[in-house]
């Protein structure tokens, strides 16, 4: 049982809990005593966040009190982290951000030198020395600090190179949303080197607007300017670039699953798909029976990237992904990148000259709510009898033709309900009879 990590990395509230400077101080120290044996360079990035500057600062002076090397990159997506730390031949990268979360928030996220997350047993090894004495290294073993200079150029590059040489993006006009984060200054680059009218959208950081009025949370901006540009599509990144969610030139939101749905048949079409694919608890059951339909695997995982990249693993598939916008092309990088993902998309709309409508016509979802109940005291809620009883009538109710799932957000203080089903008026229903009945249970908990 971990102590401060959750389902991706450290995260909360600044100044409160863990998000204070002389914990990350602390935390930066464990890092480096974790990671020491396997090499003297650690690699830090952050988005944009004001905090940021304060949590770099108090990071780096943790590494090198423990005698380990530190690579400072500033504002970077969290995929670049990733790539740049298996680059770079670090032995971790920590990326400072809070994802799709307010300013107010920050976060602490790792990679191992392969650039994938950290094992529990790494985790859990970090936490062991967290709760020990902060011993400083004799000053001839003290970690130096730099500054990499072209880190951004380096990312750019990486992700031009996903895409096929000799394809272009000339004609398409893209509206690109950075949510005022830490892709900002790549994304943009990216479409438009490869032949594509850009649109940038929240690419003017302030280190307080970062995912306020834009980005993949919230995509009605970027939507309005799809439809006044006549764009061909919209492509929203979150805080920190691992996240996307696209708008169709209609103006319709699409989201995380059927990105899955276009990447997946594009390569099934063009002989280059084997195995299956894999989503959580949270993949819309329409999903499951597209790719049933279309002679292709499908798994769910636990919510969260880190058990998606899990499942891949154990399968040996190659791509995964959430509703919510993490997907993960394992055959071309290690963990869920929003630019790498919309490449892939756009390679798919290029090729066979279709527009994401006409790409998503063998999709059809069921109708699905989403409910977040805000806590003050995280808790299992699957593990209440009275919320076991409202589940059961629930299910019930769907007879079958619709699935349940109650749980707790593993970066936020939520309870997340989700309702799915064939009848749309029983869904609605049933979750507000189910939020009701979290209510009432967070209310006595009060």
């Amino acid at each position: 049982m971990r102590k401060y990590f959750g389902t991706d990395g450290i995260r909360g509230r600044v100044g409160e809990g863990a998000i204070t400077p002389e914990f990350i101080l602390k935390l930066g120290w464990a890092a480096g005593k974790v990671f020491k044996d396997q090499g003297k360079k650690i690699l830090i990035g952050k988005d944009t966040r004001i905090s940021g500057y304060m949590f770099e600062s108090a990071l780096e002076s943790g590494i090198v009190a423990a005698g380990v090397d530190v690579r400072l990159v500033g504002p970077m997506p969290t995929p670049a982290i990733a790539y740049l730390t298996r680059t770079f031949r670090a032995s971790a990268g920590i990326v400072i951000s809070a994802s799709h979360n307010p300013h107010t928030d920050n976060g602490f996220k790792f990679f191992s030198s392969e650039g994938t997350k950290l094992s529990d047993e790494l985790e859990e090894l970090i936490e062991y020395y967290l709760d020990q004495p902060l011993e400083v290294v004799e000053s001839s073993l003290i970690g130096r600090a730099k500054r990499i200079d072209d880190a951004a150029g380096r990312y750019i590059e990486y992700c031009k190179g996903t895409f096929p040489i000799g394809l272009k993006l000339v004609g398409l006009k893209i509206v690109v949303d950075c949510a005022d984060g830490a892709t900002y200054h790549v994304a943009p680059r990216v479409f438009n080197e490869l032949g594509a009218d850009v649109i940038p959208l929240g690419v003017t950081p302030d280190g307080f607007n970062i995912n306020e009025h834009s980005g993949a949370t919230k995509p009605e901006l970027m939507q309005a300017k799809v439809l006044s540009e006549k764009a061909d599509i919209g492509i929203a990144l979150d805080g920190d670039g691992d996240r996307l969610i696209l708008v169709d030139k209609f103006g319709n939101v699409r989201d995380g699953d059927d990105i899955l749905f276009i990447i997946a048949t594009h390569l099934m079409k063009t002989g280059r798909f084997s195995g299956g694919v894999v989503g959580t608890l949270m993949s819309n059951f329409g999903l499951e029976l597209a790719f049933s339909k279309e002679g292709i695997g499908f798994s769910r995982a636990a919510v969260g990237d880190r058990y998606v990249n899990e499942k891949l693993t154990q399968h040996g598939w190659s791509l995964g992904g959430e509703p919510s916008g993490h997907i993960v092309c394992r055959s071309i990088t290690t963990t869920g990148d929003g630019i790498v993902a919309a490449l892939q998309v756009l390679q798919a709309m290029v090729e066979e000259e279709k527009g994401l409508d006409e790409l998503l016509a063998g999709l059809t979802k069921f109708p699905q709510k989403l409910k977040n109940i805000r806590v003050k005291k995280r808790f299992e809620p699957t593990e209440v009898p009275a919320l076991q009883k409202a589940i059961a009538v629930a299910n019930e109710k769907l007879n079958g033709l619709g699935r349940v799932l109650l749980r707790a957000s593993g970066t936020e203080p939520l309870i997340r309900v989700m309702v799915e089903g064939r009848d749309s008026t029983v869904v609605d229903e049933l979750i507000t009879y189910l939020a009701g009945e979290v209510d009432k249970v967070v209310d006595l908990d009060d």
